[in-house]
């Protein structure tokens, strides 16, 4: 046998056998089963290691530093987390629960009270992890956190409600100039200081076949509105007569833009309170009910400068006392107009703020089967609804004399466009049982229901309300939520912009303002020197 080896390795080794002549091959196959691993067998290990053991190393730092805070002994606590994840989850998960009810209902000191409460999130978490803190103190941080958060835009938004209100007291500068120029034209125009109504339609205003309209106002621009838009939508425009009482400030710019302004067919009468010849006793209970007026709102007004705004809900007929009306002269002579017109037996009232889309006759031909008053009671949302408008929200409740004879789910009607027997009226003495809540009122303290002109006509008027169709009437559009539909609003014969948002103010709604100014005359010489835009 001879063996023969290379000299540049042992890589071949031959085993000959002299007897056969024949060469073994065997040891050579053992060999070959014990080879060096090649760089194409250890690349793809290498890159398998290279990506798991980074993750592996973050997944253990993790715990060691989660193990730190809850456990004893950081190795048992890391072995139990890496053989249990997800039981450690869901314990994880129940903890966090059981901190979020405890401190939704306040149970434990963790919250600290609000004064102490941190301003932002990065203060939390500052806060939490530099103090090592539990679960349990990182909910009720995060509780009282989210609290003061809640309290501070509460507030924001009470204030700005406050703010909205006071803005309606506000008189454009617009409407001022337009005042002025009018008193100026009154002073240096003979045609505008001409009778209003020419001689010959002095009859109508007494003549019961006409259809007398009634506006109480100050309000020029929004006087003009109301009877260019109920002229220019009725059928019958020769049969309407308008009678405009005004104060005596703002007669002298009312005549003298009725008088130059043509209105044709219909007939226009134009008269302020000094030129009514009362008796002593509508006097003195004119004084009384103003007076009376004037009390209640005091009230309210120093409840509403003491009351905490800070965090108390939205309310929105507290702010009811900011509102203009329910000082306004003008506003509350309504319950005396049997006798601004003791030779009308019939009429429409209309307030200044509302527009007229459709013919009104049906209207002012309307039976009221012997009540006094036709109204439109609840809202135009359907039957049976009158969401926000009940005696609730008028009435204090919390009083005897009140609660034991209304309902405080019962409806309220709307007063602004509302048709009235005056004949009806006197002879149930409507004026004096209004006098006699007044006086109820005051022996109790002022408080039997909230300012305004509504609230004591429901009293005094009560029973004696006929109810029209919810389509003659739309309230609220002064409201800063505007819930009709713009399907109703097509459809009503009135709009009332009842609320703070007057359409010729700044903070009219933009989406129904275009609604009234349709009504002005911008080409009118005084609407384009005072530069009234719609």
């Amino acid at each position: 046998m001879k063996f023969y080896i290379s000299t540049t390795g042992i890589k071949r080794v031959t085993i000959s056998n002299s007897g056969t002549g024949k060469r073994s091959s065997a040891p050579a196959a053992a060999l070959a089963g014990r080879r060096i691993p090649s760089s194409r067998t250890l690349l793809p290990v290498v890159l398998v290691l290279g990506i798991v053991l980074p993750f592996l190393f973050v997944r253990v730092a993790f715990l060691v530093l989660e193990s730190s805070a809850v456990c004893s002994s950081s190795l048992g606590c890391i072995g139990r987390r890496i053989f249990s994840g997800s039981d450690t989850s869901l314990k994880l998960r129940e903890e966090l629960t059981r901190a979020l009810i405890e401190a939704k209902d306040g149970s434990g000191n963790g919250g600290g009270g609000i004064q102490g409460t941190l301003d932002s999130f990065n203060e939390l978490v500052k806060e939490v992890t530099s103090k090592r803190q539990d679960i349990k103190a990182f909910a009720f941080k995060t509780k009282a956190m989210l609290l003061k958060m809640e309290h501070e835009v509460q507030s924001s938004r009470q204030r700005e409600s406050i703010y909205w209100h006071l803005a309606s007291h506000g008189v454009p500068k617009s409407l001022h100039c337009l005042c002025l120029k009018l008193a100026e034209e009154y002073a240096v125009n003979a045609m505008a200081r001409s009778r209003l109504p020419s001689p010959e339609y002095v009859s109508h205003l007494t003549d019961p076949s006409f259809h007398h309209v009634v506006l109480l106002t100050d309000n020029v621009l929004a006087a003009s509105v109301v009877v260019s838009s109920t002229v220019q939508n009725s059928a019958r425009p020769e049969k309407l007569v308008f009678h405009i009482v005004t104060d005596k400030k703002t007669y002298t710019p009312m005549h003298s833009w009725f008088a130059i302004s043509s209105f044709r067919p219909a007939v226009v009468e134009v008269k302020g309170l000094h030129q009514y010849d009362w008796s002593q006793e509508v006097n003195v209970g004119v004084k009384e009910m103003l007076e009376a007026h004037r009390l209640i709102w005091s009230h309210y007004y120093k409840n509403l400068k003491h009351e905490d705004f800070e965090y108390e809900g939205e309310n929105r007929r507290c702010l009811e006392v900011l509102s203009p009306s329910c000082l306004s002269l003008m506003n509350h002579l309504r319950i005396y107009i049997p006798e601004l017109f003791p030779d009308l037996n019939k009429i429409l009232f209309l307030d200044d703020d509302v527009v007229v889309q459709h013919d009104l006759s049906s209207l002012l031909e309307l039976d009221l089967n012997g009540k006094v008053v036709g109204a439109v009671v609840g809202s135009s949302c359907g039957d049976n609804c009158c969401p926000g408008r009940k005696y609730k929200d008028y009435l204090n409740f919390s009083y005897p004399i009140i609660s034991s004879n209304f309902d405080h789910d019962h409806c309220a009607w709307l007063y602004g466009m509302n048709v009235l027997d005056l004949e009806a009226w006197r002879r149930t003495n409507i004026t004096a049982t209004y006098h006699k809540w007044l006086k109820l009122n005051l022996k109790s303290g002022l408080e039997l229901w909230q300012p305004g002109a509504l609230p004591p006509a429901l009293l005094a008027l009560d029973g004696n309300v006929h109810p029209v169709d919810p389509s003659w009437h739309v309230a609220e559009l002064g409201q800063r939520s505007l819930e009709a539909h713009e399907e109703t609003l097509k459809s009503a014969a009135v709009l009332h912009f009842s609320g703070p948002a007057k359409p010729w103010l700044e903070i009219g709604l933009p989406e129904v303002r275009g609604l009234w100014s349709g009504h002005v005359n911008f080409s009118n010489k005084f609407i384009r020197k005072c530069r009234i835009a719609g």
